[in-house]
């Protein structure tokens, strides 16, 4: 077993807490075949001595699904894979053969798996990004770089839909980047067969370099089995960067050089406005993207004139919070290499969150530098501009951040963000500029037992005085098969501003420790349970008076099925600080002051996901506020492989509560029509009816991919007054991209 490595700084106490009393128990394949810590001293993998080799070839390859040409045959395999769930303690059950070669433009894979129980192949649909859990796949992760932390996945299903991504923090897959490759998979009685291209100029990674840190993920839902290449711990993802193996390369890749690529889109739409009696509106556009990549590992992305129409849409929840709900980003501009301006701060406490930006005014145009310097340094550099409007003033959002590696997989980094405003339209009343910065530290341990990060970050803000204009935080993990252990403790100032951030809570001191311990029975129809437990309580700086606490403890049973129940207890206490309606419809407002103290218990069920028909059901009781509350929420979905699916997902929150509330009760309810005709045309139909909003949304869109990352979509938007069905707006949209690379 390997030796575990202590990160700096921590107090003697605490590593013995953490490390000493809960470092035992059985081994897995992972901790078994895993190099001591001075091997992995340097950046390499813990699975450093897993290397396949990559030769360049002598022939050529036809992507046909057919491993019959002699580069294959002479290439090494990565074979006996790993098994990583429902357990780490063996090799897989599912034979699996990757091989790779490269030629002077692109890299190639052939992978093969052969089936263990015969029949269909658990397969949702042709879409492009699939769900993980519920496809038969493969995906590859690759670390071109060699920091443990960046790089890219890719994969496919066992129907040929594709998967790519960006990776950040050592695991984590952003799926919203889209790069241009090609796949071509075949199905046999006994196996399926994939052949992939990869072209160099749609990735970046350092030149010079001969070894490529890699690892391949296999699913086989029929026998409920993940499996690697390089052994990974079962508490980790197969994408834990950490555990790769090696891609050691005959020659390093060539350098493609300067590439330029360019995206022109246009864009054609009309729209009405119902409720405020307005003519259709017809607009006709264009713009254009830019991608140049100025080295191996650095790219400059322009846009002008950006159209977001193509997004998918959000989907909505009951609004029963104090503060303002997250929605993440799903702009393909602002995605690549986006941890170097998105992952600062914590999931509530964001210096940066581009979703401002544009948020009120149109995109006037935008630059972005973003990538690798050298095997130690990340730079990140942003600037966007925004129109004026009626309503708001010309915006000027800049972002720069920089990151250095330390230790084996740690970083520092700091960030700059200006928001500058231009002229001001009449009325208008905001401030002229916010400025916010600092540093932060994330720490990953070289077997990522050990993760976390701290911060501290101040703003300054146009016409801002007193009060404090900083925050600070810290998160740390530990994380072992049978036990994980986390504490976070964040403060944020009274008058800390991030304009372009989001922070919906401040003036606040917050504790929160946590604790899961799990359990793996043998002989048994569960593969894990266990005990989920935390606290987070909020205190008012100024006095240390608690305001907030949020208790919670949970039993979750697992079973091989792949089915789940969850069993939850909640308390709550709350005094406000500032006047709030509960049911955030503007009945009426609990004064500020007012104490309130609650408990609520719920119970989930998660159907077996392998099914053609799934489920997921929620029920729970309990206080809220000053009354009670009763909640139903799920989701079914009925696939139709691999056609796609038909879904629904619903909320019923009951309110009772006392006068002038008296009872409240909101549905929403949204089903979904998600088609893939083929793995390159796409129509979904998404409808929200929403209570608390009276509203119902109607979203369909067509997407037609009719050359890699070039695309034609058609758009169609409409909202109605639920009683009656009268239209409040509506829209339709064109758009047709196409990229010249």
């Amino acid at each position: 077993m390997f030796k575990k490595t202590r990160p700096a700084g921590l107090p003697a106490f605490f590593l013995f807490l953490f490390c000493g009393l809960f470092s035992g128990g059985a081994g897995s394949m992972a901790e078994v075949h895993g190099q001591p810590a001075e091997a992995r001293a340097t950046g390499e993998p813990i699975n450093r001595d897993y290397v396949l080799n990559i030769r360049k070839m002598e022939g050529e390859i036809v992507l046909d699904g057919v491993i019959d040409e002699e580069d294959w045959l002479r290439a090494d395999v990565a074979t006996d894979f790993f098994m990583v769930t429902p357990y780490d303690t063996s090799y897989s059950e599912a034979v699996s053969e990757i091989r790779m070669t490269y030629d002077d433009d692109a890299l190639y894979l052939s992978l093969v798996f052969y089936d263990v129980i015969p029949g269909p192949r658990v397969v949702e649909s042709l879409r492009r990004d699939f769900s993980f859990g519920t496809n038969d796949n493969f995906l590859m992760f690759i670390d071109p770089f060699n920091d443990l932390t960046t790089g890219y996945s890719f994969g496919v299903n066992a129907a040929g839909a594709m998967w790519d991504g960006t990776m950040n923090n050592g695991h984590a897959v952003d799926l919203t980047w889209d790069a241009k490759w090609e796949v071509v998979t075949r199905s046999y009685d006994d196996r399926w067969v994939a052949e992939m291209r990869i072209p160099f100029s749609s990735i970046r990674y350092k030149a010079g370099l001969d070894r490529w840190n890699i690892n391949f993920s296999r699913l086989d839902l029929k026998i409920n089995e993940k499996s690697s290449w390089a052994p990974v711990p079962r508490q980790f993802p197969t994408a834990s960067l950490a555990y790769c193996g090696v891609l050691q390369w005959d020659e390093p890749p060539p350098d493609p050089g300067i590439r330029l690529s360019l995206i022109p889109y246009v864009f054609g739409g009309a729209s009405r406005d119902f409720v405020a009696g307005t003519d259709t509106r017809y607009r006709g556009d264009a713009g254009l993207d830019a991608k140049v990549a100025l080295s191996t590992s650095l790219n400059l992305d322009l846009t002008y004139n950006p159209d977001f129409s193509q997004a998918d849409v959000d989907q909505q929840i009951t609004d029963l919070d104090r503060f303002e709900l997250f929605f993440p980003e799903k702009r393909q501009f602002f995605l690549e290499n986006s941890d170097l301006f998105a992952n600062f701060g914590s999931r509530r406490i964001r210096p940066f969150f581009s979703r401002r930006i544009g948020l009120d005014a149109p995109v006037l145009a935008g630059a972005r530098l973003s990538g690798n310097m050298g095997q130690d340094w990340r730079i990140g550099m942003m600037n966007m501009h925004t129109e004026e409007t009626a309503l708001s003033p010309s915006r000027n959002f800049l972002v720069a951040s920089l990151q250095r590696r330390v230790l084996t997989r740690s970083n520092i980094t700091g960030i700059f963000v200006n928001q500058q405003n231009f002229g001001a339209p009449e009325g208008y009343d905001g401030f002229g500029y916010n400025r916010t910065g600092g540093l932060q530290f994330n720490l990953a341990s070289p077997d990522n037992f050990w993760t976390g990060s701290f911060f501290g970050l101040g703003s300054v803000t146009d016409g801002a005085e007193g009060g404090s204009q900083f925050t600070q935080g810290m998160d740390l993990n530990y994380h072992r098969q049978r036990i994980r252990l986390g504490l976070q403790q964040y403060y944020v100032g009274d008058n800390y501003v991030a304009a372009a951030g989001f922070v919906p809570r401040t003036d606040f001191f917050q504790v929160g420790p946590r604790l899961t311990i799990r359990f793996y029975p043998e002989g048994s129809r569960l593969e894990q349970h266990g005990i989920v437990g935390l606290v987070n309580s909020f205190f008012r700086p100024s006095d240390f008076r608690m305001t907030d606490t949020e208790s919670s403890l949970g039993y979750y049973f697992t079973f091989h099925n792949l089915s789940r129940i969850d069993v939850v207890y909640n308390h709550n206490y709350v005094m406000l600080r500032r006047d709030f309606d509960p049911t955030n419809t503007g009945i009426a407002l609990l004064p500020a002051g007012s104490e309130h103290d609650w408990s609520e218990g719920s119970v989930m069920y998660r159907s077996d996901t392998r099914k053609l028909f799934r489920y997921r059901v929620a029920a729970g009781y309990g206080g809220f506020y000053n009354g009670n509350r009763r909640f139903v929420e799920g989701d079914l979905n009925y696939r139709y492989q691999p056609y796609g699916s038909v879904s629904l997902f619903f909320s019923y929150n009951d309110l009772l509560l006392p006068e002038p509330w008296d009872r409240n009760s909101f549905w929403l309810i949204g089903p979904k029509i998600d088609v893939t005709f083929t793995n390159t045309l796409f129509f979904t139909t998404f409808i929200q009816y929403n209570e608390q909003l009276d509203n119902l949304n109607i979203n369909a869109r067509l997407q037609w991919r009719y050359k890699p990352v070039s695309d034609i979509f058609i758009v169609y938007t409409d909202n109605y007054f639920p009683e009656t069905m009268n239209a409040r707006n509506r829209a339709v949209v064109f758009k047709m991209s196409y990229w010249f690379n």
